[in-house]
C-alpha cells in the first residue's frame, strides 16, 4: 500500500484565503441572524411580525416576487432565440457573442437611467407613438413594475444567453445528423433532441435571474420610485434613511428565505418538466 504523503507547509498556506473567506462568510451570517431576532430590548420577533402582518409589506413581497418571476420568464424567452442564433451561426459566434456581452461593460448605474431617457413621459419611446398617432397622451412606462420588469430584463438577459449557449455547444453535432437520417423534420428533431438537451441550461438561467431580481435594488429604486418597492430597495430604505439595521436584517432573513424556498420549486419543476421529456 502506498502511504499518503502530509501536506507540505506550502501547499497548508494556499488553504489560509479560503479558510478566511470562509470565515468572514459565517461571522456575516451569525451577525444578520443575530441583529434579525433582535431590538433595542434583546431577543425578539417583533420585525418579523411587523414585516409579515403588514398588508403594504405583503404587496412590497408579492410583488418583488411576481416581478422577478416575470423577469425571469421574459429573459428565459428573449434569450432563447439569441442563443440559438449564436449556437448556428459558428463563423459569427465570437463575434455576436461579444455585442450581447458589450453592456456589461457599462455600469449598471448608467444603463437604468438610460431607460429613464427612452421611457419617460417625453422620451424616446412616448416620443415615437406620438409621432406617428398611435398615441395622445404619454404612456406610463417607469414609476411602475412595467418600468422595473423592462429594465431589470435588459440588465439580465446576457446571463441566460451564456447559460442557454453553453447547454447548446454541449450537444454532440451527430445527434442531429443521425435524426435528420433517421427521417425526422428539422421541427421534430429540435422538439424531441435540442430543446431537451438545453433546457438544463435555460432552468439555470431561470434560476439565476429570479434570484438575481428578487435582490435587485438600483433598477427597482430609479425605475420604480419610492411607490412601487422591491424587498431589495426596502432593504437599502432601512440601512440608509431610517438606520434601523435590526429590521433590516429581518428583511434580509425573509429575503434568504423566500430564495431559498423559491430555489427548491423551481428545481422540483426542472426535475418533474424534464423527466416528462425523456
Amino acid at each position: 500500500m502506498t502511504e499518503t504523503q502530509p501536506a507540505s507547509p506550502a501547499k497548508a498556506l494556499l488553504l489560509l484565503p479560503v479558510l478566511v473567506l470562509l470565515g468572514l462568510f459565517f461571522a456575516s451570517v451569525f451577525q444578520l441572524f443575530s441583529n434579525g431576532f433582535a431590538d433595542a430590548d434583546g431577543w425578539s420577533l417583533r420585525y418579523f411580525r411587523q414585516i409579515l402582518n403588514r398588508s403594504d409589506y405583503q404587496v412590497i413581497f408579492a410583488r418583488t416576487i411576481l416581478s422577478s418571476l416575470t423577469v425571469a420568464l421574459l429573459s428565459v424567452a428573449l434569450s432563447y432565440p439569441i442563443a440559438l442564433l449564436l449556437w448556428r451561426l459558428e463563423r459569427w459566434r465570437n463575434t455576436l457573442l461579444i455585442v450581447v456581452l458589450v453592456p456589461w461593460l457599462v455600469s449598471l448605474v448608467v444603463r437604468t437611467y438610460g431607460w429613464l431617457v427612452l421611457l419617460g413621459p417625453k422620451g424616446v419611446i412616448n416620443g415615437m407613438l406620438a409621432w406617428t398617432g398611435i398615441i395622445q397622451q404619454p404612456l406610463a412606462l417607469m414609476f411602475n413594475d412595467l418600468g422595473i420588469v423592462i429594465g431589470l430584463t435588459h440588465v439580465l438577459i446576457p446571463f441566460a444567453v451564456i447559460s442557454i449557449l453553453s447547454s447548446l455547444l454541449a450537444i454532440e453535432s451527430n445527434l442531429e445528423e443521425a435524426s435528420g437520417v433517421l427521417g425526422a423534420s428539422r421541427f421534430q428533431t429540435f422538439r424531441r433532441i435540442v430543446l431537451p438537451l438545453s433546457l438544463p441550461g435555460a432552468f439555470t438561467a431561470l434560476i439565476v435571474i429570479f434570484l438575481a431580481s428578487i435582490g435587485a435594488i438600483v433598477t427597482p429604486i430609479v425605475l420604480g420610485g419610492m411607490s412601487h418597492q422591491f424587498v431589495g430597495s426596502q432593504i437599502y430604505q432601512e440601512v440608509m434613511y431610517t438606520f434601523n439595521l435590526n429590521k433590516a436584517a429581518a428583511w434580509s432573513i425573509c429575503l434568504l428565505a423566500i430564495s431559498f424556498l423559491s430555489l427548491l420549486l423551481l428545481k422540483a419543476i426542472e426535475r418533474r418538466l424534464i423527466g416528462t421529456m425523456e
